[in-house]
């Protein structure tokens, strides 16, 4: 399978699997409000959405531009591990995913309105905001590196 496209398979798998870390974290008490929640939030208040659609729709509006994301994100892979082809995906991930955080979450989202930032948000949700983004990108990774590698193409 081609790079670019096996890593926006990766993108949509990583997609799904950190919106399902997101909602069993809020669901079981070990996550505080998810980004993803947060997003609902915002695509509310500014369209409206809850109104005319009701909060599953927005979730579902929301959960689409999520995966819609994380496959562009994902886009980015292949050059990544070009730059850096003796990186694990695991390291090469864990390093992307960190950088998407911090232009995301960091400096994206608080201008937008989506979040107050990480210093408002405390120590606590920064570090979950973190570590979802590093898992959607080791996910990436992972997925298309198995999707690009000798065995695979058996």
């Amino acid at each position: 399978m081609q790079r670019q496209q096996a890593a926006v398979i990766g993108g949509l798998v990583a997609g799904v699997v950190t919106s399902a870390v997101m909602w069993a974290g809020r669901k079981s008490g070990l996550m505080t409000k998810t980004l993803d929640r947060d997003a609902v939030d915002w695509i509310d208040d500014v369209t409206g959405s809850r109104a005319v659609i009701g909060d599953t729709g927005t979730s579902m509006v929301e959960f689409t531009n999520h995966l819609g994301a994380s496959a562009a994100f994902a886009s980015a892979l292949p050059t990544l591990r070009q730059l850096a082809p003796s990186l694990s995906p695991v390291v090469l991930g864990t390093l992307y995913g960190t950088a998407l955080y911090a232009v995301n979450i960091g400096a994206i989202a608080p201008v937008l309105g989506i979040t107050k930032g990480e210093i408002a948000a405390g120590p606590r949700k920064a570090g979950e905001r973190w570590a979802i983004h590093v898992l959607q990108a080791v996910v990436t990774a992972v997925v298309a590196e198995r999707l690009t590698s000798p065995v695979a193409k058996r």
